[in-house]
């Protein structure tokens, strides 16, 4: 597992919920569970304050990282996406970006083409991109973050035809191979919850364990969010199985929610003031899984 992709992880599922900050030698304890080195940890925490998701501050010989508010707004946005378990209604209508971005800016251009596929956007055709989701929001905070706004266009429309919505979907997104994934998915996890829900109810599975499984269900799951682009159910085929393993992933995440947190909390109070911990928050009342 990549350690500045575990970072993240961490900081969506646990250290977000006790004040976004996190002491250096805390986050390299956790990540050593992984098999993440000191070295590897410190050099993926630092690209991550140069890309401006964290921030560092001293606090006497001690260096701590909280999240920047891009870094909250990436997560909390993360957050009801991974914990989301029915797909969003439908407003009948498609949300179309199109632009024509200089050669000389092509870097602005790729990480454009990045943020739309994260944000759930699918390539309709060359410099055209669609979303059924209601994103007037992103696409605007994406405009202003890169500058674009001579080079962009953006659309509501609804599609009168020929052919049926489907069609769009089937040129804009591969859902074959998304449910494939979500099958494996399905496949691998579905064994492991059962042998984790057992093991736990025997007593044999530690703390520490269920910390790096919990860690591990999430980190797997949430990789979703870059290629399904949550669609709407009425352009979902049938035998869809998206529902199916978000069931799947809340009911494993809830099996293992406490013992996990009891073991992030043992190594997150040294070093860390504890009590930051946000007001009410219970890691089995999460405010999206229950969705």
């Amino acid at each position: 597992m990549n350690t500045r992709s575990m970072i993240f992880t961490l900081y969506g599922d646990y250290i977000s919920h006790y004040g976004s900050k996190i002491w250096i030698g805390s986050l390299i304890r956790l990540l050593s569970e992984f098999g993440h080195n000191d070295q590897s940890v410190r050099a993926a925490i630092s690209r991550m304050n140069k890309q401006g998701w964290v921030q560092a501050e001293k606090a006497g010989n001690k260096s701590y990282y909280s999240l920047t508010d891009r870094g909250q707004k990436r997560i909390e946005e993360a957050g009801k996406r991974i914990f989301k378990l029915k797909p969003e209604e439908w407003d009948g209508k498609w949300r179309m970006l199109m632009y024509t971005i200089p050669e000389e800016i092509r870097s602005v251009r790729d990480e454009l083409r990045k943020e739309l596929v994260w944000s759930g956007f699918g390539s309709f055709s060359s410099s055209c991109w669609i979303s059924a989701n209601n994103l007037e929001k992103q696409v605007s905070d994406l405009i202003d973050k890169y500058k674009i706004e001579d080079y962009v266009d953006f659309f509501i429309a609804e599609y009168e035809g020929p052919h049926e919505n489907s069609r769009i979907v089937a040129k804009s997104w591969d859902l074959d191979e998304i449910n494939g994934k979500y099958q494996s998915f399905i496949s691998e996890y579905s064994e492991k919850y059962i042998i984790a829900k057992s093991r736990i109810q025997k007593g044999l599975m530690t703390d520490a364990d269920c910390f790096v499984e919990r860690t591990g269900l999430v980190h797997e799951y949430r990789k979703f969010l870059f290629v399904d682009p949550g669609l709407p159910a009425e352009l979902l085929p049938v035998q869809w199985l998206g529902a199916h393993a978000a069931s799947l992933f809340s009911d494993y995440y809830k099996e293992l929610a406490e013992p996990a947190s009891r073991f992030f909390e043992a190594v997150f109070k040294d070093g860390n003031e504890i009590g930051s911990r946000e007001d009410g928050y219970d890691v089995l009342d999460h405010p999206y899984i229950l969705e």
